[in-house]
Formats: C-alpha cells, sequence, structure tokens
C-alpha cells in the first residue's frame, strides 16, 4: 500500500513525473542505442546482394518520381500469409542500397518485392500503359507517358557519385562506365561483357519497352524486374549465430 501512495504523489506532481519519464526514457535509450557504436554492421551479408545499376537506380527514381511506393510496399513480413502469397519474407541486406528504403505503410496493391521475373516485360508495358487492360479490378493511374519520354544519360556520374556518398560502394571503374552501362543493359545487341564484369551475372540485358531508345519506361521495367531476383533463396541459410 506504501509503493502504491507513493506513486500517486509521483502522478500528482508534474515535475516529478517529468523527471522520473526523462529517466527511465534515456536508460532505455542507452540499452538500445549504445550497442550499436560497437557494431561494424548491423545488416548480415548476403551472397548475390549488389549495387543497382545505372539503368536500374534511373529506374528506382522514377519509381520514387512517380509515388509508386505510396501503393506498393517491397516488405514481406515473416507470417505464413504473407509468404505464401508473396514468397520469402525480406531480409534487411535487400533494402541495404537504398536512400530511402521502399518498405511502405501500406497496400493498395500488391508487395513488389518479389515481382522481378514474374511477368514478361511486355506485361509489365502493358500494366504501365493501361492497368485495367491487364487488371480489370485495378485503380491503378495509367502512366504509358513514360514510353514517350527518352533518357539522356547525361548526368548518371553524377547520380552514382551522389549514392557513392551516402555508401552505396560504387567503385571508380563503374562511375566512369556509367553511360556505357546505362546504355548497354537495354541494348541485346551491345557489348555489355564490361557491364556483366562489373555488376554480375544477375544482370538482366534486353530492350525493356520493345522500342528503340532507352525510355523511362525501359528503366522502371528493369527496376521492376529486378526486385527480388538478386538472392537465391533456394540455398539461402540466415546466420543464426548473430
Amino acid at each position: 500500500m506504501a509503493l502504491i501512495d507513493k506513486h500517486g504523489v509521483i502522478e500528482r506532481n508534474a515535475t516529478l513525473l517529468l523527471i522520473f519519464s526523462f529517466i527511465v526514457v534515456t536508460i532505455g535509450g542507452i540499452v538500445e542505442i549504445v550497442p550499436l557504436f560497437y557494431l561494424q554492421n548491423t545488416i548480415e551479408k548476403v551472397q548475390g546482394m549488389r549495387v543497382y545499376t545505372p539503368l536500374e537506380q534511373t529506374g528506382r527514381n522514377i519509381y520514387i518520381r512517380e509515388g509508386c511506393y505510396v501503393c506498393h510496399s517491397q516488405m514481406i513480413r515473416p507470417m505464413r500469409d504473407e509468404v505464401e502469397r508473396y514468397g520469402h519474407y525480406s531480409l534487411a541486406a535487400e533494402s541495404m542500397y537504398d536512400h530511402p528504403f521502399q518498405w511502405g505503410s501500406k497496400r493498395t496493391g500488391p508487395d513488389l518485392a518479389r515481382v522481378g521475373g514474374r511477368y514478361s516485360d511486355q506485361w509489365h508495358v502493358d500494366h504501365l500503359t493501361d492497368p485495367q487492360s491487364v487488371v480489370p479490378e485495378s485503380i491503378m493511374p495509367k502512366y504509358g507517358f513514360l514510353k514517350d519520354r527518352m533518357i539522356d544519360p547525361e548526368h548518371i556520374e553524377e547520380l552514382l557519385l551522389t549514392y557513392r556518398a551516402v555508401g552505396d560502394p560504387y567503385t571508380d571503374e563503374m562511375i566512369e562506365n556509367a553511360k556505357a552501362d546505362f546504355l548497354a543493359q537495354a541494348d541485346p545487341d551491345s557489348d555489355y561483357d564490361g557491364l556483366i564484369e562489373r555488376y554480375g551475372e544477375n544482370v538482366q540485358v534486353r530492350n525493356f519497352d520493345g522500342a528503340p531508345g532507352v525510355s523511362e519506361m525501359d528503366a522502371l521495367v528493369a527496376y521492376l524486374q529486378m526486385l527480388g531476383t538478386l538472392v537465391d533463396f533456394s540455398t539461402f541459410t540466415p546466420d543464426k549465430s548473430r
């Protein structure tokens, strides 16, 4: 009873309540934050993860510019219904090169964390051009204008330098060859060996929108077709030692 009475004193005194609340929050903050200063990395390294290619990075920026993240999340939670519908739950490493991450807060449309390879390039082009033509119940707006917007990769080096400044491991070689790699990924007849050498065998090279030149549609489809394809989940085993 005595303890309850003392607690009542604190509740009736705004100054005491503020002081003790501050102490409790401070202790909790120290316990949670201080250990992070002693960890070299809080994200488990996963085989297959790489930085985005110049074309994919451009497509990701278009994805953000058009507000796709407002209706589509990129975070599959480790729950049975989520995994059965969308695929393997999302890993922190899959967002390590995202600035900002695309986890999202709601799903007006399906989660896109594993959308890469589920549909053909033409399906994506048709869906973006006229969503209701492939999904009649869709309320998604039309993005057909992306196919008419051609991209000049004049500033692609600056884009990669910006991402390197915030921690993405783009090498000098990647930046020097950014324009060539940008154009090569959307042209299967180009000499794209250097692109593959710099970014890995899992880079997809083809004319994504089926039209001449490199359009915003090419870039966005290249980005979507890459999502969820970098990690081989048939061989992935989580690091339980962390």
